[in-house]
C-alpha cells in the first residue's frame, strides 16, 4: 500500500469533490467544501485510509498540499461563486513551509480572492501549541484568509480551539446533526453552539444534513448554514442550485411561518450555581509555597492569587509545573512571589451574575478565560473559582429544562416554564405585564380546513408573538392548542399588542379560500344539522398589569389574566382588553376569592 501511496503522490491520481454549503433560509449556495477520493476501485479510494496511510509516512504535509493544488485549480477552472473551505490539520497549518507555497499565497490565487477562502481546521490530534496555531490563524487572516473549525464536539479540544481562534464559521459535527429532530439532547446541544457563536460573531454550520426533518430542525434553531446529502452531495462537477424539488420544500416552510428556536428560560441561574471554593493564596506567596500546594492536592488545577483579599489572577496548575521542570528554573523563582506565573489579566464577576451574562462576557471578552476559567467574588471578596465547562454544562442544562416542558408543535415553552418565569419576576421584585392570547372561531376553522391548516394557524401565531417582542425582555409560552402566554418587561408593551393584532389577519389571510376570505367567514352545519355561519380566526387579548408590590403568585396572576382575556373574547374581532382593576390584596379577600386558576390548555 505504501507503493500504491508513492505512485499517487507522483501521478497526482486524487480526484477533488465539492460538497455545497447551503444558506438553509433562501437556499443560496454559501460556497463549497473541497473534499478527496484517491484512485477508483483501489484501498486509496476513501480519504480516510488514504491519509492514514500518508501519516504513516510522515507525508501529511505533502499530500494536504496536493489537495488544495486540485481543489484551487478544478474550483478556479469550473467558475464556481462563492467561498471555497478547504480542509488543514492544525500541525500544517502551523508549517512553515507552507507560506512559501506559491499555489496558496499570493495576491489572486489561481483567480481567486483570499477573503473567499477558508480554512477548515481539522478537529485531529495535533502536536501543536494551542499559541503557534493561534498565532498561524492570525498571519493568514493579514493575508485575507478566513477560519473555519470542523466537526466542533467530536472532542474536547474543539471547544477551546474555538475560544482561542474566534473563527469566522463553526461546524457543528454530524453526530449532533444527524436525528437531530427526534433527539431533544442534541437539539440542545447545537442551540447551545448557537448561542454562543452569536455572541461570539462565528457563523454556524451544521453538518450531516441527511433528510428533510433534519433540515427543518436545525432550521428552527435559527442556525444559517448546512451541509450534507439531503441538500447536495460531494461531487465533480458540483451542482451550481439546488433542485428545484428542495428549494420548493424550502419556500414552503418559510410560508408556513416558521417556527423559532425555543426561548431559553429567562430567569437564569446565576454564578453561585457554578462556585468552586479553590483556595488562594497572598501575592507574595513564595513560589516553592504554590509548588508544595499543588503537590500536596493532584485534583487542583488552579489557584487564585490575593493582594491585600482583592483578586488579581489565578495560576494555572500544568503551566507553573512545566515552567519549573525546566533546567533551573526551581531554583531561579523558587523564593520569588508566586504572582510572577500570572499569565493573562482575570475575568472578575460577582456571585450575582446570571449566567447568561456571564457567557456574554466570556464571548465578548479574551477567550482564554473560557478555558482558564474566571474568579468570582461577592461585595468585592474573593469567593471562588468557577470554568468554562461548568458554564456550557450549566447552560445547557438549563435549556434542556425548558425543551423538557416545551410545546411539541411551536417549540415555546409550556405551562411548568410560564410559571417559573413569572414566579421568578415577582421573587425579583419586577414589575411586568401578563397578556393570555387566544385564538377565537378556532374549532370551527379546524373541522372545515383540518388538523394540518389548524397547527399552521398556531405556528403563524406563535411566530407572529414572537416577532413583536423583545428577545432581552420579554418571554413567551404556549401553554397548550390556540393559547399563548406574552410576558412583556418592555415598556411599550401596549403598542406592541397593538401590532400584533393589526398584523394578525393578513398574515392569517393564506389560510383560507378565497370566496370564505371575500365572504368574511364561511357556512358550516352544526351537531343539529342547521347551516351557521363562522367569521375568520381572530386573535383576543387579555392583559393584566402586574405592579412588584402586590403580593401574588403565578397562579393567581393566571386567573386575571384569563379573566381579561374572556373580556376581550366577549369582542367581536382582533382584541385587546386591558384589566384595569388594581391589582391590591384588598381585591383579593377570602370572600370573594374564586379558585386560583393555573395556566392549563382551553380557556380557562
Amino acid at each position: 500500500m505504501l507503493a500504491s501511496f508513492r505512485k499517487v503522490m507522483t501521478e497526482e491520481s486524487v480526484t477533488p469533490l465539492f460538497q455545497p454549503i447551503v444558506d438553509l433560509q433562501s437556499g443560496n449556495i454559501l460556497g463549497y467544501e473541497g473534499l478527496i477520493r484517491g484512485p477508483s476501485n483501489t484501498p486509496l479510494h476513501m480519504p480516510y485510509t488514504l491519509f492514514n496511510v500518508a501519516r504513516m509516512c510522515g507525508a501529511t504535509v505533502e499530500l494536504e498540499r496536493l489537495c488544495r493544488k486540485v481543489h484551487i485549480e478544478q474550483f478556479s477552472r469550473h467558475g464556481l461563486e462563492g467561498r471555497l473551505f478547504l480542509n488543514m490539520s492544525p500541525d500544517v497549518l502551523v508549517n512553515p513551509d507552507l507560506q512559501t507555497d506559491t499555489c496558496f499565497f499570493s495576491e489572486r490565487v489561481h483567480g481567486i480572492s483570499p477573503e473567499n477562502i477558508v480554512i477548515e481546521l481539522t478537529e485531529s490530534s495535533s502536536a501543536a501549541s494551542y499559541n503557534r496555531i493561534k498565532q498561524a490563524a492570525s498571519d493568514y487572516r493579514a493575508y485575507g484568509f478566513q477560519v473555519a473549525i470542523d466537526d466542533l464536539g467530536e472532542g474536547f479540544s474543539s471547544l477551546r480551539l474555538w475560544s482561542e481562534l474566534r473563527p469566522e464559521f463553526v461546524k457543528i459535527d454530524k453526530y449532533f446533526i444527524q436525528g437531530i429532530d427526534k433527539d431533544p439532547v442534541k437539539r440542545q446541544f447545537a442551540r447551545s453552539i448557537f448561542e454562543i457563536a452569536r455572541q461570539s460573531h462565528s457563523k454556524v454550520i451544521a453538518e450531516g444534513i441527511e433528510t428533510e426533518t433534519e433540515y427543518a430542525a436545525v432550521r428552527e434553531l435559527g442556525i444559517q448554514y448546512g451541509q450534507g446529502y439531503w441538500l447536495g452531495r460531494p461531487a465533480m462537477p458540483p451542482i451550481l442550485r439546488l433542485p428545484a424539488e428542495t428549494l420548493s420544500l424550502m419556500a414552503k416552510r418559510s410560508g408556513a411561518g416558521q417556527r423559532h428556536e425555543l426561548q431559553p428560560f429567562k430567569a437564569d441561574l446565576t454564578v453561585r450555581k457554578i462556585l468552586r471554593a479553590i483556595p488562594a493564596v497572598a501575592d507574595a506567596t513564595p513560589t516553592n509555597a504554590v509548588y508544595e500546594i499543588f503537590e500536596q492536592q493532584p485534583e487542583l488545577q488552579v489557584l487564585a492569587v490575593l493582594r491585600e483579599k482583592v483578586p488579581i489572577g489565578l495560576i494555572q496548575r500544568l503551566r507553573m509545573l512545566d515552567r519549573l521542570a525546566r533546567p533551573y528554573h526551581r531554583e531561579l523563582y523558587g523564593n520569588k512571589p508566586c504572582s510572577h506565573f500570572i499569565e493573562n489579566e482575570p475575568l472578575v464577576v460577582d456571585i450575582g451574575t446570571s449566567l447568561r451574562d456571564l457567557s456574554y462576557l466570556i464571548t465578548e471578552g479574551n477567550p482564554h478565560h473560557l478555558s482558564e476559567g474566571f474568579i468570582i467574588t461577592a461585595d468585592g471578596e474573593y469567593r471562588g473559582v468557577g470554568t468554562g465547562f461548568d458554564l456550557i454544562r450549566e447552560i445547557t442544562q438549563m435549556q434542556i429544562h425548558a425543551a423538557r416542558y416545551a410545546n411539541p408543535l411551536t417549540q415555546l415553552p409550556g405551562n411548568v416554564p410560564i410559571n417559573e418565569h413569572i414566579e421568578a419576576l415577582l421573587t425579583n421584585g419586577e414589575s411586568f405585564v401578563v397578556c393570555y392570547a387566544d385564538l377565537d372561531n378556532f374549532k370551527p376553522f379546524n373541522d372545515l380546513y383540518s388538523y394540518r391548516k389548524g397547527d399552521e394557524a398556531i405556528q403563524i401565531t406563535a411566530e407572529l408573538l414572537r416577532q413583536h417582542c423583545d428577545p432581552d425582555l420579554d418571554f413567551v409560552g404556549h401553554i397548550g392548542g390556540d393559547d399563548f402566554i406574552v410576558v412583556f418587561r418592555s415598556r411599550d408593551w401596549h403598542e406592541r399588542c397593538q401590532d400584533i393584532l393589526d398584523a394578525f389577519s393578513g398574515a392569517t389571510s393564506g389560510l383560507y379560500r378565497k370566496s370564505h376570505r371575500e365572504a368574511g367567514g364561511y357556512m358550516t352545519e352544526n351537531r343539529q344539522g342547521l347551516e351557521m355561519f363562522h367569521p375568520l380566526i381572530s386573535l383576543s387579548i387579555g392583559a393584566v398589569q402586574v405592579d412588584a408590590a402586590v403580593p401574588f403568585s403565578s397562579h393567581q396572576i393566571a386567573e386575571f389574566a384569563a379573566s381579561a382575556k374572556s373580556e376581550a373574547k366577549k369582542i367581536a374581532g382582533n382584541t385587546l382588553f386591558v384589566e384595569r382593576r388594581s391589582l391590591l390584596p384588598s381585591v383579593y379577600t377570602d370572600g370573594n376569592r374564586r379558585r386560583a386558576h393555573t395556566f392549563v390548555n382551553g380557556h380557562g
